[in-house]
């Protein structure tokens, strides 16, 4: 199991296994998923960090992640603190490799089956370790760095942890979709801090980035989350997300 490497973040136990709970300040503290591939500072790291870059294909195989209630998105970053044995070995084996990891959502209902091998849904993010820190207790601190989705064709069982076979799903905009990212940007970036506490948006990012963070960290169902990653697009996510903001911030449009 896992759980996002942040002071801010309570480990709390249920019936279903460890789970992630956060508090409000999450928001603040969060805006960092804005910067790709971010640089954090592991204060209770004894070795060198070490790095690493996107690769500019992927392969037919990777290992997966598969959590509850944690997504990553393409073009944002997800801090993790890694203690399961199991996927220990996979960010061992990742970093000796190429350094992708896939995240994937549990379905409901499955969270006793956490230990096998629960049914999943076939959209995810796959990621690059951009950071790792391996503690002297064997536990990781990690930072994927979102590349891409992706559709789970079949699963390897080879491994103790989850690798599946995928086939990616690019992302990128038209000429006519960024356009219409640029003419959505000042309508998203008003409706942040209305519904979301306060939050305020970098000067400068692109729309595109600036949806793909804020879906990954709105506080709403995961299943919902889902729905954020599985839209067409950069637009149609942005345009989703404006919508759902709205009914956050209880606005008439």
């Amino acid at each position: 199991m896992t759980c996002p490497s942040n002071s801010n973040f309570k480990m709390t136990t249920t019936t279903g296994g460890p789970k992630c709970r956060c508090t409000t300040s999450r928001l603040i503290h969060l805006v960092a998923v804005f910067a790709v591939l971010c640089s954090p500072i592991w204060a209770t790291a004894q070795e060198p960090t070490t790095r690493g870059y996107a690769p500019t294909t992927l392969p037919p195989t990777i290992p997966i992640f598969p959590l509850q209630d944690i997504m990553l998105f393409p073009r944002a970053t997800r801090p993790l603190h890694v203690f399961e044995q199991r996927y220990r070995d996979m960010v061992s084996d990742a970093l000796e490799g190429d350094r992708l990891i896939g995240m994937v959502l549990l379905e409901p209902g499955h969270e006793d089956e956490y230990e096998g091998r629960p049914p999943i849904f076939p959209i995810g993010c796959v990621g690059v370790i951009a950071e790792s820190e391996e503690l002297p207790d064997g536990r990781y601190n990690i930072v994927l760095g979102g590349l891409t989705k992706f559709r789970i064709t079949g699963e390897d069982e080879s491994r103790p942890y989850r690798l599946a076979h995928i086939e990616p799903i690019w992302e990128e905009p038209t000429a006519d979709d960024q356009v219409a990212l640029r003419d959505l940007h000042e309508e998203l970036a008003g409706l942040i801090p209305i519904a979301m506490n306060g939050l305020q948006v970098p000067d400068g990012m692109a729309t595109r980035d600036l949806a793909n963070g804020i879906a990954q960290i709105i506080d709403i169902d995961p299943v919902d989350r889902l729905g954020l990653l599985e839209q067409p697009g950069p637009l149609a996510r942005a345009r989703a997300l404006i919508d759902l903001l709205y009914i956050r911030a209880a606005l008439t449009r």
